[in-house]
């Protein structure tokens, strides 16, 4: 008798349309929930850049996982909100990548954005974003002209274009016997083009010559012709500002032609896991700067440590290997844009925008810190090379895991 009268009372409470067993909407963990979040982000998933917009995926799904399902969304106000992220396919097309974004914006409600991959399509989304006034966290367009226009809504995780392959340099003059004759060869891209001017620019005020300087077609996969004449002005250095593609033809096209040089480095490419899984053995010895790697020792201040990091990536993609430095670099611009949506107690994009251009923390990927342009100058860069097929930071010194393998083989004696 006593329980039928409790279950009457809660038949009564409950009112119409509800039962004991359904909890109102302002009852119970889930009705704290607040409405989710929506990011939107054209990515590179084919064409030309497609391997890198997979790595860059990664690292934003990465995120989205442990926000969602460890954290149970990012707080706003006091309130949990889920995120969604809604990506369209830009097949690593600059103007195609400009479309998506207006309409992630008009069409699907995106109310902020994470970059694309690549330079080019993340300078056409920025245009995008500033005229919508959208902030937008870009981790994959290093090009300082992106950040030369005056935008405001528009932040970049990642160290600028100019430090790929200038810290090659400083450990180029560390070596013995120390190589200085340098072939610097490029694809036509602003983030190539400005690599190799930052090479060419800083490479004679350390003591190295400049012998040959080449810029090819961005997306060339037969590059014989151009190392052919590089391989004519006896470079004991040679240099590739590209992409993952362009990188593996000129591997390629070095084995082929014997260039002996004593040093091979490449920016983009030779830390990816399809680097070495193309060319097997012969991607040993490559160096490249990198943006991030396992070997580095960064306090974080909140989400996941180095090597938690390092672990979640390979469980949660069923893999072996290391995350790629766009993977990482990726997750710290979701990093970015969840730090700048909690200091702003709301999503509204104004307010988001002046939490990111404030913003000033240290994540497992490095320093997020953004000048007056929205530029990440405050991260230094190290430098990888591939050694028995596997990667390893060989500098700076304080964060190296093993020393460079240097000089280079000959190709007759490896």
């Amino acid at each position: 008798m006593r329980w039928a009268l409790v279950l009457a009372l809660l038949l009564v409470s409950c009112g119409p349309g509800s039962s004991p067993s359904t909890p109102s909407a302002s009852a119970g963990a889930s009705a704290a929930l607040g409405p989710d979040i929506v990011i939107g982000s054209p990515m590179s998933l084919t064409g030309s850049t497609s391997k890198e917009g997979g790595y860059a995926k990664q690292g934003y799904e990465l995120w989205l996982d442990w926000i969602n399902n460890t954290q149970g969304g990012i707080v706003v106000a006091g309130v949990k909100r889920k995120v969604k992220i809604t990506f369209e396919d830009d097949q690593s097309k600059p103007d195609l990548s400009a479309q998506l974004t207006q309409k992630l914006i008009s069409e699907e409600g995106a109310q902020l954005l994470l970059g694309p991959y690549g330079s080019a399509p993340t300078a056409s989304d920025a245009v995008i974003a500033e005229k919508n006034a959208i902030p937008m966290v870009e981790a994959n367009g290093a090009a300082q002209a992106i950040f030369s226009k005056g935008y405001k809504f528009v932040f970049g995780v990642l160290s600028p274009a100019n430090k790929y392959l200038t810290g090659v340099v400083d450990l180029a003059a560390t070596l013995t016997p120390k190589p200085t004759r340098v072939a610097m060869l490029s694809a036509d891209d602003s983030f190539s083009l400005e690599v190799a001017k930052a090479v060419e620019d800083y490479a004679p005020t350390q003591g190295f010559q400049i012998v040959f300087s080449q810029k090819y077609p961005n997306g060339s996969t037969d590059l014989s012709a151009l190392v052919a004449q590089a391989k004519a002005a006896s470079p004991d250095m040679l240099l590739n500002s590209g992409h993952l593609a362009e990188a593996i033809a000129m591997n390629k096209a070095v084995k082929d032609l014997r260039v002996n040089a004593a040093l091979f480095a490449y920016s983009v490419g030779p830390g990816t896991p399809d680097f070495v899984q193309s060319l097997g053995k012969d991607a040993n010895f490559v160096f490249s700067g990198s943006q991030w790697t396992p070997q580095v020792k960064y306090e974080p201040a909140f989400f996941l440590s180095v090597s938690d990091y390092v672990a979640k990536y390979k469980k949660m993609f069923a893999t072996n290997d290391d995350p790629a430095y766009q993977v990482a670099e990726s997750t710290a611009a979701c990093l970015a844009l969840q730090k700048a949506i909690e200091t702003a107690g709301t999503t509204d994009p104004g307010k988001v925008r002046d939490a990111l251009a404030s913003l000033d923390v240290t994540t497992f990927f490095g320093r997020l810190k953004f000048d007056s342009r929205g530029a990440n100058i405050y991260k230094p860069m190290v430098v990888e090379q591939i050694q028995n097929g596997q990667h390893h930071t060989v500098f700076p010194p304080d964060v190296a895991d093993v020393k460079a393998q240097f000089p280079t083989p000959s190709w007759d004696q490896r």
